[in-house]
Order: C-alpha cells, then structure tokens, then sequence
C-alpha cells in the first residue's frame, strides 16, 4: 500500500481498508506496555496544522505520533500569521521550508487538504475538512466496531442526528458500505440528504429504525456552527423526537444495542 497522502475514504480498496485495521491492532497493544513508544517513525516530523477547535483529534495524532518515535510540530493558528491575513498557501509554502514529512489538516473548508496535497511533498492527512470528510474518524470507528463484531459485514449501524452537516456521517457511512455493513440514517427531514447510496436505510422516525433492529446506534453531534437555517423547532424538541431520551436508553440497552459517539457529546439534545 503506497500512497502519499490519506484524504477521503473513497480513495481506499476494501483490501487496503482490512489491512489499516489489522495493522491497528498491535498498534493498540502499545497502551498497555510500560515503554509505549516503537521507532516506526523515528527521524520523521509530523507538522499539526488545525484551523478548526480540536481536542480528541488533535491530542490523538499527537499521542500516536510521538509512540511512533516521529518529532511533533503544532503551529498554534491563533497566534501565527494567518490572524495577520496570511493564505494558507502562503503558510504551507513557509511550513515547507521545514521539510516536515507528514502534515496533519484540518480546516472548515471542505477540500482544501487536497489542495495542500498538491502544493507540499509531504505526505498530508486529512482530519476533517467542512462537512467533506473525516476518514481517520472512519477508521477507528470502524476498528471499534470491529472488536466488537469480528465479522461486520451483514451488521446493522445506525446514524442519528446532523447528517446534513456530518463528515463523520459521511466517512463513516462509506466506509462501512465498503465492509459490507448495512447502514441506516435516522433525523429530522431536513437533515437526512435523500441523495448518496441507495442502498443506505432513510427514517425519520426513532421508533421505526429500532424495528430496523440496527446493532449498534451511531450518534451525531448537532451542528449548530454549520447551521445556517432552522431545520428544527428548538433543541428540547430534538432530543423528545430524535435523541436517545432516558426511556429509549433502557429500552436500547435492553435490545443489547450498543450506543457510539464521536464527541463532543450535546448532552440533553442526541443523548440524555
């Protein structure tokens, strides 16, 4: 598997896809060693380079970046020349002159890590572009689900909530499609977009996609910053129609169903 850089989902075999997952395995088992670093990328730097608020991604890469031995470089955006007016090309040509090797993006513009892809020779990863894409989401969603049901393919995954605005819907949804996962999407009207694969299940009703008997119900985070009209009346009313209310949470556990998030959580409006 040789490619230089790691965008979207899309661009993934579903051979590359079960060879990331198993490759994450031993990676994973770093966690409960005493010394948890391996010299995999030992001499490499990998620059962070987030224009968006981040806490579970950005803290991620860096922990996986530094087990792997690589030297990590976080450009503090608020407080660089982009507050000047500095463009990001302008930036990623300055960044390139430190010959990083990996560049981590994320950006509220969807497809400028592609962009950046064909600017820089180093090798860039996409951490959620706009509403685009977040396909390292996908992955560990995936590898999640996956030591839970080691066989996905025939499994039901529900997603419920701002598929609208969602990357993570988007990644995830197709990725899952491509391991053979029956997907379902569950919200208002208004935030369930009627086009994409056909064969993806379509409710607005929680009651009914239960009866779809899903195995595991994906919930996502209300996107109120990408919101730029009313698609429902008011976030109380969201939670009593489409959230996992108290009541729903029993009778999900009851059902065996497992519940994922990828956070960060609105408690009170997708979950109680």
């Amino acid at each position: 598997m040789a490619r230089k850089d790691f965008l979207d989902i899309a661009s993934l075999s579903r051979e590359e896809v079960d060879l990331l997952l198993d490759q994450a395995t031993p990676f994973k088992e770093l966690f409960t060693r005493s010394v948890k670093k391996v010299p995999a990328l030992k001499g490499k730097s990998v620059l962070m380079l987030f224009y968006e608020p981040s806490t579970r991604t950005l803290s991620s890469f860096e922990v996986a970046a530094k087990r792997l031995s690589a030297d990590v470089i976080e450009l503090d955006v608020p407080h660089s020349s982009v507050t000047k007016g500095e463009t990001v090309k302008d930036t990623v040509d300055t960044l390139q002159a430190m010959r990083a090797d990996y560049i981590v993006v994320r950006h509220e513009m969807s497809g400028l890590p592609q962009a950046i892809a064909r600017q820089t020779q180093a090798s860039v990863i996409n951490a959620g572009d706009g509403a685009h894409a977040h396909p390292t989401q996908a992955l560990l969603d995936a590898f999640t689900l996956r030591e839970v049901f080691p066989k996905l393919s025939g499994r039901k995954v529900l997603l419920a909530g701002d598929i609208l605005h969602s990357r993570v819907a988007r990644s995830t949804s197709r990725l899952l499609l491509k391991l053979g996962v029956e997907v379902g999407f569950l919200g208002p009207g208004s935030l369930v977009p009627q086009s994409g694969p056909e064969e993806i299940a379509r409710f607005t009703n929680f009651d009914e996609a239960l009866g779809w008997a899903p195995d595991a119900i994906y919930l996502l985070r209300v996107q109120m910053e990408r919101q730029e009209a009313q698609y429902f009346p008011n976030l109380q009313e969201y939670h009593r129609v489409y959230g996992v209310t108290r009541e729903r949470l029993d009778l999900i556990r009851g059902e065996g169903i497992y519940i994922m998030h990828p956070g960060p959580v609105n408690r009170g409006v997708e979950l109680c």
